[in-house]
């Protein structure tokens, strides 16, 4: 079969290697489609904090069952979208149901070879049928499904008044979810048409640019009190750190992104809010159920959210371009 390897950042190379045979308890997937994300981007640009060389990424993943264990519930051909979280089961976070924070965890495309290949073998409780939708939502459920957990771990309600910096694929999500848990959303971003494509889109009640008066606008929109809940998601440690000036007294303020990088705060301004500090790591299988949901009632914009394409033979010519700001990627999928 043919895979798209990442043998060292900045090189992606075309292999021909052996199909998998599924073990015990797995799915062997056709896999058809896979979404590219800021992760894979990072792993190609050598700034992933979890990840050896070479690998194959790819986490945002749906195919078509190829075969399957009975205990699965699949028949080949099902349609299918993939939790790429294998966690351990056992650990502290397995047994308080956070599998998506297990201590020994591995994601699909970065602790372990991911979907940028014809076939993957996953076990079968990672595997959920994608009725109801296309491959190309299916493909798109695994980053939704983080913004969507994010809002449900900050428990956002009607009323709420919502920041959420930075609007790539992540920040989308957030904003999405946010919108439909009732919340009145504002979006800053550094680049205008990002934010466009969430006033336009996503229906966010203010898009504001990053400049050196975003802090004041950010107090004008909010009558001086500033945020229920803030989310960062820019993957920027000067922006995760000055995210902490925006959350209102008695707020929340939730890091969806990660850097490797040490996050500093003032402790005064920190305690004189009581602020609550959360971090949101990945996401469940109720929050992947959540995504598939509003994609079936048509509260998912995929068609706009779907701005580039490749195949998995051309991919490592088109890859690098997909960096540019200029290129105007929200989310480019891979057809395998």
């Amino acid at each position: 079969m043919n895979v798209v390897v990442c043998t060292q950042p900045g090189d992606l190379e075309l292999e021909c290697r052996e199909a998998p045979v599924p073990g015990e308890g797995e799915v062997l997937v056709r896999i058809r489609r896979v979404g590219v994300c800021g992760t894979d981007m990072h792993i190609f640009t050598g700034n992933q904090p979890y990840l050896t060389y070479p690998r194959v990424m790819g986490h945002e993943l749906a195919g078509e069952v190829a075969a399957a264990p009975p205990e699965s519930g699949l028949v080949p051909g099902d349609p299918v979208y993939i939790i790429p979280y294998i966690a351990c089961g056992q650990c502290v976070a397995c047994r308080k149901a956070k599998p998506n924070c297990c201590t020994r965890i591995r994601v699909l495309g970065v602790h372990a070879d991911g979907g940028l290949a014809e076939f993957l073998s996953v076990p079968h409780a990672y595997v959920k049928k994608a009725e109801g939708i296309t491959l190309e939502q299916a493909a798109m459920v695994e980053f939704l499904a983080i913004g969507a957990h994010a809002v449900r771990r900050a428990a956002v309600g009607a009323g709420q008044n919502v920041l959420v910096v930075g609007a790539g694929p992540i920040g989308i999500g957030v904003a999405l979810f946010s919108k439909l848990n009732g919340a009145r959303v504002t979006v800053l971003d550094g680049r205008a048409d990002r934010l466009a494509f969430c006033a336009e889109r996503i229906g966010v009640d203010a898009a504001v640019a990053l400049s050196d008066a975003s802090a004041g606008e950010l107090e004008r929109l909010t009558g001086g009190d500033f945020f229920d809940v803030v989310f960062d998601a820019t993957g920027n440690p000067r922006a995760m750190e000055a995210g902490f000036a925006y959350v209102a007294h008695g707020g929340i303020y939730v890091l969806v992104s990660i850097v490797a990088a040490d996050i500093s705060f003032a402790d005064p301004e920190f305690h004189k809010r009581e602020m609550t500090l959360m971090g949101s790591r990945n996401a469940t299988a109720e929050d992947f159920a959540a995504v598939v949901h509003a994609m079936r009632a048509g509260l998912v914009p995929t068609e706009a959210l779907h701005t580039h394409s490749a195949s998995l033979a051309n991919l490592p010519e088109a890859f690098p371009g997909w960096l540019d700001p200029s290129a105007g990627v929200i989310k480019a999928i891979v057809s395998c």
